[in-house]
């Protein structure tokens, strides 16, 4: 997944050229949420030294790792506990006739992907199932 989409492969490489003393978290910080940025600067990076005195290497590992994040459920509990999610894909950034994104053509999101919340009793089943034949139509 690229989580930084309308930044450069190379961005931290870039920042590092125009701005050589602020830190990862400051770069990182307008596109994340506080507590994201902390967790993955302590594990990726470790320090806090400003990005002009991390190895370009390193630098560039850590833009990769932005611009193409691997993501690995952990597991589940079960039908027994399941329920509905909150949050995801804003409607507003999609076409309600398509579900095709108005920022990348060419991709769409469907079912609990979506911010949309039904009640319990097969409501968000029926959103899945939908949302996924209209975007099929297009597909």
């Amino acid at each position: 997944i690229d989580l930084l989409p309308d930044l450069a492969d190379d961005f931290l490489l870039t920042a590092a050229k125009e701005s050589p003393s602020k830190t990862l978290k400051q770069l990182l910080s307008p596109h994340f949420p506080k507590r994201f940025v902390e967790v993955v600067v302590s594990r990726w990076a470790g320090d806090k030294r400003p990005v002009g005195q991390i190895p370009q290497k390193t630098l560039r590992e850590i833009s990769a790792r932005f611009k193409a994040w691997k993501m690995k459920p952990g597991g589940t509990e079960g039908y027994r506990t399941a329920e509905v999610t909150i949050g995801g894909v804003d409607t507003n950034e999609l076409s309600s006739k398509t579900m095709e994104s108005h920022k990348v053509p060419g991709l769409y999101f469907i079912g609990e992907v979506v911010d949309v919340t039904g009640w319990l009793g097969g409501y968000n089943f029926q959103w899945a199932w939908s949302s996924a034949w209209c975007a099929a139509q297009f597909v």
